[in-house]
């Protein structure tokens, strides 16, 4: 694609004569071949885009991108006098650049694709599973992009991003379009839409789950981590799309209120909630082990619910998931039977079975909000089912988790507290320390803890070994943090790790099972 068809529409200084090479202007019809931001991955006739990563920064790479066979180069800087035989266009922001370009040159393939984008911080990948489940209801091929992997028809490729950096997620658009694909779910994560990852994408509807801490070692702020949500709505959503918002959540409701009293916002918004007077409601909610069941109030209509999801959360998940079903105008016969279709999520309230006498969820749980709402949704499974009788003892929630290392450390005291709070035992370990001590994060969580019912074991296994072999019949074992994840992060390098499979062998080998 010649250069000048890359830079449609995009921002950037020394628009024409003024892009040097060597003192002269870059040829606009340059032809390039792709478009990278990792100078590892450039290839021969390349255009290599300089951002700052979270470690490096790709203007350090200059040199190595045009030895790797880059024919010109986008950065931030006047390298001009630095390094005047490379061709370089000056930007002013390298990844809104990037997002712009990416976009162009794979053509702009959201405009021909209907997509839905999901953000929020808890909820996004369910809300999706349920989704694409209702479109398939429908017969229709549909692409995903999320935080357990990415699906294009049957194609499954591992996540690296919950949303990809811009060349990648323009690629897989493209791919999803080429491949048949007519609808496409994307989680849309606070870093891309912070960093301008998806920037340019024209998304046909956005859905709002909530908003609770997390990020905060990025972000910095509540008010920050609120606004990078918002642009999905201001800024990224067509004219004629539509906002599916949770107005039980006090940020939805925000957004909502401000949405409808601003102009030029969406075609349409879709409210939905359990305590809030909205658009689509739940009433009489039935919450067991075998799901689901409920009402849903749309417009003076009632449909029936049935789903093998289990918990409160996920009821807000379905309603999400059915919001942008009408707004993409899919008939209730096909919600109802997509949601009833759409069976447990890897690593979001899922069981490990083996026969045992007792319950092991593994979830993804990895805020304070989060796990107190798995907590929550384990105590009340556990008072339903309960049939204990006088000669044996209660049923206990036995909880193990960690935080994870170079995040937000004022969450760890938070969920330290609410783990001894709401669990009968705790025990606290690992999750991904990264580059931090294991010791330091576990301490930073004791701080929290009012209470004697926890132990702590550093090493993640013998943490899980530990709550398994203390359960007795009829507890419910919770392993939070990690869900779908098979790897733990310790030192910079990742090391195969899964809580399933470790359930798993430790239910192989314990007696009684």
């Amino acid at each position: 694609m010649m250069l000048k068809e890359i830079l449609r529409d995009c921002e950037y200084m020394g628009r024409g004569a003024e892009s040097k090479l060597a003192g002269e202007s870059i040829d606009p019809a340059l032809d390039i071949e792709g478009i990278a931001y990792d100078s590892r991955k450039v290839q021969k006739g390349f255009l290599f885009v300089a951002i700052q990563g979270e470690k490096f920064d790709g203007h350090d790479f200059l040199e190595k991108a045009i030895a790797q066979g880059a024919v010109a180069v986008a950065c931030e800087e006047d390298i001009g006098k630095r390094s005047p035989e490379i061709r370089y266009i000056q930007v002013n922001n390298s990844r809104k650049a990037l997002a712009c370009m990416a976009n162009n040159f794979y053509e702009r393939p959201s405009e021909s694709l209907s997509l839905i984008g999901i953000t929020g911080t808890n909820g996004k990948t369910t809300t999706s599973y349920l989704l694409k489940s209702i479109l398939e209801t429908t017969g229709e091929t549909v692409g995903l992009i999320g935080t357990i992997q990415y699906m294009i028809k049957d194609q499954v490729f591992p996540a690296v991003h919950t949303t990809p950096e811009a060349p990648e997620f323009q690629c897989l658009l493209k791919e999803m379009l080429l491949s048949g694909c007519r609808f496409v779910v994307s989680e849309v994560s606070s870093h891309a839409l912070a960093q301008y990852r998806v920037d340019g994408t024209a998304f046909h509807t956005a859905i709002f789950t909530n908003l609770t801490r997390d990020h905060l070692d990025f972000h910095k702020t509540m008010d920050e981590y609120f606004h990078a949500k918002v642009r999905l709505f201001t800024e990224l959503l067509v004219r004629t799309g539509t906002a599916v918002i949770n107005l039980d959540d006090v940020s939805g409701l925000n957004l909502s209120m401000a949405m409808r009293a601003g102009e030029g916002g969406p075609g349409q918004i879709i409210t939905y909630g359990i305590e809030t007077q909205a658009d689509l409601l739940a009433r009489d909610i039935t919450n067991s082990f075998e799901g689901l069941r409920f009402t849903v109030l749309f417009r003076g209509d009632a449909y029936e619910i049935l789903s093998p999801l289990t918990g409160m959360p996920n009821v807000y998940n379905i309603l999400a998931a059915a919001g942008a079903a009408v707004s993409l105008g899919l008939p209730w016969k096909a919600i109802i039977q997509g949601i009833r279709n759409a069976s447990s999520i890897r690593g979001r309230f899922e069981k490990v079975e083996a026969g045992q006498e007792f319950l092991c969820i593994i979830d993804y749980a990895h805020t304070e909000d989060a796990l107190e709402r798995l907590i929550r949704t384990a105590r009340e499974l556990l008072d339903k089912k309960s049939t204990a009788r006088a000669a044996h003892a209660a049923p206990r929630i036995i909880t193990v988790f960690g935080c994870g290392g170079d995040r937000d450390r004022g969450k760890r005291p938070k969920m330290g507290e609410i783990a001894t709070k709401l669990s009968d035992f705790v025990i606290i370990t690992s999750d991904n320390p990264r580059s931090e001590e294991p010791g330091t994060i576990i301490r930073d969580i004791e701080d929290g803890v009012t209470g004697k019912n926890y132990l702590v074991e550093v090493d993640r296994r013998e943490a899980i070994c530990k709550a398994v072999y203390m359960a007795r019949e009829g507890d419910i074992v919770l392993v939070a943090g990690k869900g779908h994840e098979e790897y733990q992060e310790i030192k910079s390098a990742k090391h195969r790790f899964s809580d399933r499979e470790v359930i798993e062998e430790v239910l192989k080998v314990r007696p009684g099972i």
